[in-house]
């Protein structure tokens, strides 16, 4: 396994980290048994990135990761349990927006750290900017957790460049996570640059479009019960059909190089920097093999044209997320 650094202030860390978000929530039912498999053989695999969420089936995400790193003694020592929070839930599974206060943070990380059974997290961030609050109360609040030592470094999530400034100015900022594939390129714009003037890494999640660019989703297929896909514009109809249409050319690009189209859509990501590191979300053993195949995939500057043509910026149809979740990203402003 390839190692990356997150920014110049963060942690050594695999290439790819593992996303663990589906193994709880928002792709309908996951198998447990299959899902622990999967972290276990992402650690096998030399994985060390570990992302999740303290709202991610309202903390079951955690609770997996700590049943699976206990299942494995001493393994703790090799992860990197990446945390998100500040997003407000309730008991039927719907969303309040998000919380960045200073006494909400020490909360949020009291419980996550309860949850996942450990004495420290070692990236701590909120999901999404609280516009009530200023992101340098928010960040400053994770400092001081930093120097009681229950987190060890501080990532943001979706900022935009003037917010990743802002925050940066309070406390070092390790990396950024934002979406970010051949259908979201939105951070090539300015967050991008900015987070590498300021010496900030990226951890890209989406890397696959929510399994549009897998190569495995087909235009009769429906999401299923619990599928937040059945309301992404991205997989509405018309905008789907139009997606598609685009992995097909992707498609014939990893044929000639022996790949899958998951593979070749890895692999873009990790050709934009040294300073990105994309997060696959497997929840099964065989999507996590296929996804780390991607670190066996060159893609030369003749290849990077074809793929440029064949899913040119700005191509993808529908929006990333639905009105309602864009209106929280700072990133979109």
């Amino acid at each position: 396994m390839r190692t990356r650094t997150l920014g110049t202030t963060g942690p050594a860390t695999s290439a790819i980290g593992l996303g663990c978000m589906g193994m709880s929530a928002l792709y309908g039912e996951a198998d447990r048994a299959e899902s622990i498999a999967t972290v276990h053989a992402a650690l096998d695999a030399g994985v060390t990135l570990l992302d999740t969420g303290d709202f991610y089936g309202m903390g079951h995400n955690e609770l997996l990761i700590r049943d699976a790193l206990a299942a494995r003694p001493g393994s703790r020592d090799n992860a990197l349990i990446s945390v998100k929070f500040g997003a407000l839930r309730d008991a039927e599974g719907g969303w309040g927006g998000y919380d960045g206060r200073p006494a909400a943070v020490r909360n949020f990380l009291a419980y996550s750290l309860q949850r996942l059974g450990t004495d420290h997290i070692d990236v701590y961030r909120i999901a999404r900017v609280d516009p009530d609050v200023p992101v340098e109360e928010t960040v400053g609040a994770i400092a001081e957790a930093v120097e009681k030592g229950w987190v060890r470094h501080i990532g943001l999530s979706e900022v935009g460049a003037d917010t990743l400034r802002r925050a940066a100015a309070v406390a070092p900022i390790s990396d950024v996570q934002i979406e970010y594939s051949l259908f979201s390129r939105g951070i090539e714009d300015a967050i991008l640059p900015t987070a590498r003037e300021l010496g900030v890494g990226v951890t890209a999640y989406g890397v696959l479009s929510r399994g549009l660019l897998s190569g495995h989703w087909t235009r009769d297929r429906k999401p299923g019960e619990g599928d937040f896909r059945a309301f992404s514009p991205r997989f509405a109809a018309g905008n789907v059909e139009r997606n598609l249409d685009l992995v097909d050319a992707l498609r014939r690009i990893a044929e000639t190089k022996g790949a899958t189209v998951a593979q070749i859509a890895i692999a873009w990501v990790l050709s934009r920097g040294e300073d990105i590191v994309p997060l696959v979300g497997a929840r099964r053993r065989d999507r996590l093999t296929e996804a780390l195949g991607a670190l066996d995939v060159t893609l030369d500057d003749a290849d990077l044209a074809a793929i440029e043509k064949a899913v040119p910026a700005g191509a993808a149809a529908g929006a990333r997320y639905p009105d309602s979740q864009m209106a929280h990203l700072d990133s979109e402003k």
